[in-house]
C-alpha cells in the first residue's frame, strides 16, 4: 500500500529568502513586511474535539492530502485555499522538501513569502462521529484558528515531525 501524501504551504513574513529558486540569484523574495524584522510563520491550530484543549504540538502547516494524479505544488495551493478559505498570496514557492510523519504520511512543503490577516480566515470543515460511538455526525472546522508566530514560538507549537520545515526555512532565510 502506498503511503498517503500531503502538500502544504508555510507562509512567512518579515524576512528575506535567498536561494536558487529566485529568478535572479542576487534577488531576494520579499515578504511584504519589514525585511529586517524577525521572521514569522503562519500556523494553523488543528480543529475538532481531539485538539480543542491542546496547544503545544497542536499546530500545523496548512496542508492536505492529494491523489497521485495531482501535482504536489498544485495540491499545496488548493489545500491552502480549502483550509484557510482564501488563496495563497501570489509569489514563487520555495521548496522545503518532504518528511515522513509518525503515521507514515509523507508531507511535502513549500515556503511562500506573503502576508494575510488571520481574522479573514474561513476554515473548511470535516465531519466525524462525536461523541464517539454516539452514532451522531458533527461538523468541525479543519482548523479553529491561525496565528503569526516567530520561529521560537512556532517550534513549541508545531507538531513535532513538521518542525524540520521551520529549520529548513530558517536556513533558506540565512542564505
Amino acid at each position: 500500500m502506498t503511503a498517503k501524501r500531503s502538500a502544504g504551504i508555510l507562509l512567512f513574513r518579515g524576512a528575506e529568502a535567498k536561494g536558487a529558486e529566485a529568478a535572479d540569484p542576487a534577488a531576494v523574495v520579499r515578504a511584504g513586511t519589514d525585511p529586517v524584522s524577525a521572521p514569522q510563520v503562519l500556523l494553523a491550530h488543528m480543529g475538532g474535539p481531539f485538539w480543542a484543549r491542546k496547544d503545544e504540538r497542536a499546530w500545523s502547516i496548512p496542508k492536505g492530502e492529494y491523489e497521485p494524479d495531482e501535482a504536489p505544488e498544485a495540491a499545496a495551493r488548493r489545500e491552502f485555499q480549502e483550509e484557510l478559505g482564501m488563496p495563497p498570496p501570489p509569489g514563487d514557492l520555495l521548496a522545503l522538501g518532504s518528511v515522513q510523519q509518525t503515521g507514515g504520511k509523507v508531507v511535502t512543503v513549500w515556503a511562500l513569502a506573503g502576508d494575510l490577516d488571520p481574522r479573514q480566515i474561513v476554515p473548511g470543515t470535516f465531519e466525524m462521529e462525536w461523541p464517539r460511538r454516539s452514532g451522531r455526525l458533527q461538523a468541525f472546522p479543519e482548523i479553529d484558528r491561525v496565528a503569526w508566530l516567530d520561529l521560537a514560538q512556532a517550534r513549541t507549537k508545531i507538531v513535532a515531525r513538521q518542525e524540520v520545515f521551520l529549520d529548513r526555512l530558517e536556513e533558506r532565510l540565512r542564505g
